[in-house]
């Protein structure tokens, strides 16, 4: 392999192990808060279930994204790397700032970015762009109408059960909490191994996108160890400062968060965790009552997946410039 094509292999999986830290928060957030499960526990239990997602539940994801996004004749390696680093400068910052932003929107504004600064307009595939962001902005509205709904029906089921319910909705939350980190690794992590599988088709290494098995291996192992370590800013943001979370809102979180997921995951359509998750605790709260949650913290992650996508694709654009300016 090319010097340029084992950098960009190396700077998605470090953009795979900073999205498993990302949304590590997303997962266990609700399940730590609710006293379902230790801290540690919760982490390394997702961890393994982000790792086999990818393995049991398919690659449809991979393939849209570098596939369906972006003419591979059009594009060459530099592309890429500004790509990928624009993701990771946002992730990181914020991070920083312990904003849950999309990692997915990262990435996809990254290439936007990067791709309109290098190969121009006529090297965006426009249905498959369509599809993409369709799928971006609608999931969070899915999660918030189906946490709602969700809730409210077992609220219904529930209505004349004695308090000794939240041991149910306690223990239940590991089977909601397997299948929610199950749906992230099927979803997640194949963004970077379709990211990878381009690059692969770019430098001449594959003659068509078929993602290769050790893609897919590293691609998993990256995102579950990122995930294992975990992403205490945001869990402290997700897991308390909606409102407080009891065990019947955390079980209706993930289960309705794994659903929208995997059901994305099973048309291969891209969506971001941190949305789905996020929207779904505040319909999940919304469903008891709107003055529940704090909207002003809702309010500042929207406006982070709003502003997340120009701002990488100016990032990953101005990278692309540094790139060939220094060349």
């Amino acid at each position: 392999m090319s010097p340029e094509l084992i950098l960009v292999i190396i700077l998605a999986v470090v953009f795979d192990f900073l999205n498993g830290v990302h949304d590590s928060s997303n997962i266990v957030a609700t399940m730590i808060a609710s006293r379902a499960f230790r801290p540690q526990s919760a982490l390394a239990l997702t961890a393994v279930a982000n790792f086999l997602g990818p393995f049991l539940f398919g690659i449809a994801v991979a393939t849209t994204i570098g596939d369906e996004v972006a003419q591979s004749t059009a594009l060459n390696l530099d592309v890429i790397v500004a790509c990928l680093i624009g993701a990771i400068v946002w992730n990181i910052f914020t991070w920083f700032l312990g904003i849950p932003s999309s990692s997915s929107h990262a990435l996809i504004g990254g290439m936007v970015g990067a791709v309109l600064a290098g190969a121009g307009y006529g090297a965006i595939k426009l249905h498959g762009l369509e599809k993409v962001l369709i799928a971006l902005f609608t999931s969070p509205l899915i999660g918030f109408a189906f946490g709602f709904i969700v809730t409210r029906v077992i609220y219904f089921l529930a209505r004349n059960a004695t308090p000794d319910i939240n041991t149910f909705f306690k223990n239940g939350q590991f089977i909601t909490a397997l299948g929610m980190a199950f749906s992230h690794g099927t979803n997640d992590a194949q963004k970077t191994m379709g990211i990878i599988t381009l690059s692969l088709m770019i430098g001449g290494y594959i003659p068509e996108f078929r993602v290769p098995f050790w893609v897919m291996a590293i691609s998993a192992g990256a995102i579950a160890l990122g995930t294992a370590l975990g992403g205490w800013r945001l869990i402290r943001t997700l897991g308390g400062k909606f409102y407080k979370i009891r065990p019947v809102h955390s079980f209706s979180t993930q289960l309705t968060s794994g659903i929208v997921i995997l059901a994305a995951s099973a048309f291969g359509l891209p969506v971001s965790t941190s949305q789905v998750v996020s929207s779904a605790i505040i319909g999940v709260g919304s469903s008891e009552r709107f003055g529940k949650v704090r909207w002003s913290v809702a309010q500042e992650i929207v406006m982070a997946w709003f502003i997340t996508i120009p701002a990488s694709a100016l990032f990953s654009a101005g990278i692309y410039w540094l790139i060939i300016t220094l060349k």
